[in-house]
C-alpha cells in the first residue's frame, strides 16, 4: 500500500503538469491558424477575441502584431485561448467546436481543450458575467455574423480559384463593414464625403489602427483633412516635443498623434468624455483604482508638484510594464494640505498608499506608443 501511495505521489504532480503545461508544437499550431483566421476578421469569434484582447491589454499595442505571432508572446496566447473559452460560454464542448473550426491538427484539439479548462476554470462565473454584460452594454457588437465552420481561407487552400477569391473578397468586405471591425490603416473612408462633425458615428475610434500609420497622409484620409491640424506638442512636463498632428482639436475627441519614422507612432490624450477605444479600456478620468486593477497589481507613482509629478515611476512587473504606456495622474481631492503633503515632493509613491485612497486620483493624460 505504502509502494501504491508513493507511486501515486510521483506520478499525480506530473500529470498536473501535463496538462498546465502548453507543449510548444501546440502552441506553435494553435498560433499559425489563429493568424490565419484573425487575416480574415469576419466572424464573431475573431471579433469577440480580438475586443477582449485589446480591452484587457493582453494583445499590447500593436495587437496586429501580436495576434498573427502568439506562439511569440506566451502569457498572449493564453489570453487568447481564455477568450476563446469564454465567447464558447465556458462550456467545453463548444470550445472544442470552436477550434476545430480553426482547423487545427487533429492531434492538438482535445490537448489544447485540456489545457485551456483546467486553467480557466476558476474564472468561469467571472467569464460568463463579463461575456453577458459585454453584449448588454454594446461594447461588442450582438449582431456579428455566425462563426464560419469552414474558415475561407484557413490553410490557404491552393485549389481556391480566383473568382472564388473574388467573391470571398467582396463577402469580407461587406460582413466588415456590418460589423464595425476596424478598417485597415490608411484605407480611404468607404463614403466620399467626410462628415462634418466630428462627433459622426462612422469614424473609426479605435485607437489601435494609428499605430501603424506613419504619415499625416494617412491620418488625413482616415479623418479628413479638416479635422487634423499639426501644432506643437508637448510632454506631460510642458516641455516642447517637436510637431504632432491634432485629430478633432479642441474638442472632447482631441487625440495628438506624433510620428518618429519606424522607431513608432506616439498617441496622446488629455481631454475627458472622449470617444475615442483606447488599448487596455483606460481613458482620462479614470479613477486610479481601475488602472491597478488592468495593471494587476499596484505601481509606484512620481509624487504630486515636483519634477514628473504624478507620472508612473515604475509599473512594478504589472501589465503595462514594457507596453509603451505612460500616464500622469492628478489628485480631484488635494484640500487637505497634511493628506496632499503625504503624496507631494521628491518621491516616489506606492498606490495602495493610504493617502492615495482618500485624494480621488484619476487619470489626467495618457501616451501611448507602439514600434
Amino acid at each position: 500500500m505504502k509502494r501504491i501511495i508513493a507511486i501515486l505521489a510521483f506520478l499525480l504532480p506530473l500529470a498536473i503538469h501535463a496538462q498546465t503545461k502548453l507543449e510548444d508544437k501546440l502552441a506553435e499550431d494553435f498560433s499559425d491558424k489563429f493568424a490565419k483566421r484573425y487575416e480574415v476578421r469576419n466572424d464573431s469569434l475573431v471579433v469577440f477575441v480580438t475586443e477582449q484582447m485589446s480591452r484587457s491589454g493582453a494583445a499590447g499595442l500593436d495587437i496586429d502584431k501580436t495576434m498573427t505571432e502568439l506562439k511569440k508572446d506566451p502569457a498572449a496566447l493564453d489570453a487568447a485561448l481564455k477568450f476563446i473559452y469564454q465567447y464558447s460560454n465556458a462550456n467545453r464542448q463548444q470550445f472544442i467546436a470552436h477550434l476545430r473550426a480553426m482547423n487545427l491538427q487533429s492531434n492538438s484539439v482535445f490537448p489544447l481543450a485540456t489545457y485551456a479548462v483546467n486553467k480557466f476554470k476558476g474564472e468561469t462565473k467571472e467569464l460568463l458575467e463579463e461575456r453577458s454584460s459585454l453584449y448588454t452594454t454594446g461594447a461588442i457588437p450582438a449582431t456579428l455574423p455566425p462563426l464560419q465552420i469552414t474558415p475561407a481561407v484557413a490553410e490557404n487552400n491552393a485549389t481556391t480559384t480566383e473568382g472564388n477569391n473574388a467573391t470571398t473578397s467582396s463577402t469580407n468586405s461587406e460582413t466588415t463593414a456590418s460589423t464595425a471591425v476596424p478598417a485597415e490603416p490608411g484605407a480611404t473612408p468607404a463614403t466620399p464625403a467626410i462628415p462634418a462633425s466630428p462627433a459622426a458615428d462612422n469614424f473609426n475610434w479605435d485607437v489601435r489602427q494609428i499605430f501603424k500609420l506613419r504619415q499625416a497622409d494617412q491620418l488625413y484620409a482616415l479623418y479628413g483633412k479638416e479635422h487634423v491640424v499639426e501644432r506643437q506638442a508637448q510632454d506631460f512636463e510642458g516641455n516642447d516635443i517637436g510637431n504632432a498632428y491634432y485629430v478633432f482639436p479642441d474638442t472632447d475627441n482631441e487625440m495628438i498623434v506624433q510620428f518618429d519614422g519606424e522607431k513608432g507612432t506616439s498617441v496622446f490624450f488629455t481631454k475627458e468624455n472622449s470617444k475615442w477605444k483606447p488599448p487596455f479600456g483606460i481613458k482620462v478620468g479614470d479613477p486610479l483604482d481601475k488602472v491597478v486593477k488592468v495593471n494587476g497589481r499596484d505601481f509606484r507613482i512620481h509624487g504630486f508638484e515636483w519634477d514628473n509629478g504624478g507620472e508612473v515611476a515604475d509599473w512594478e512587473g504589472g501589465a503595462f510594464a514594457g507596453k509603451g504606456v505612460n500616464i500622469a495622474f492628478k489628485a480631484n481631492n488635494s484640500s487637505d494640505p497634511k493628506l496632499y503633503d503625504q503624496v507631494t515632493g521628491d518621491k516616489k509613491v506606492k498606490t495602495d498608499a493610504s493617502a492615495m485612497k482618500k485624494l480621488a486620483v484619476v487619470v489626467d493624460k495618457i501616451a501611448f506608443k507602439s514600434n
